[in-house]
């Protein structure tokens, strides 16, 4: 299970910085380095990163809470928790590509799927 909570770490991480890379593109290092006070309008692509990563940061938190709980709960089944992990990890990482393409149904497909991972890890709590 530490290998899924490390793999969603580097992946919740590389989701959360995507956005950032539109706005170095677009106002440059110098800019992007000051404090923007007035930001540029947001690309479509850019405002789809960031609204992937604030869906991120939104359902992170819930995995990393049944995954820890996973760990020190007796009783828990470790593979279907395990299970869950990879379902919601693995989509996340197809997640952000699938929101940014704006590919009707492609990004609610993706959700689906890492959300079916967070019912398994926490069915798996119970034992």
């Amino acid at each position: 299970m530490l290998y899924w909570i490390f793999a969603g770490m580097i992946v919740y991480a590389g989701i959360i910085a995507v956005p950032s890379l539109y706005l170095v593109s677009q106002i440059g290092v110098l800019g992007y380095s000051k404090g923007r006070d007035d930001e540029p309008v947001a690309s479509p692509y850019h405002g789809r990163a960031q609204r992937a990563a604030r869906n991120m940061r939104e359902n992170f938190p819930i995995f990393l809470t049944l995954a820890v709980l996973a760990l020190v709960i007796d009783g828990t089944d470790m593979a279907q928790a395990i299970l869950g992990a990879q379902l919601f990890v693995l989509s996340r990482i197809a997640y952000a590509p699938a929101y940014m393409s704006g590919i009707p149904f492609a990004r609610s497909s993706v959700y689906s799927i890492g959300l079916v991972g967070v019912f398994v890890m926490a069915f798996a709590l119970g034992g």
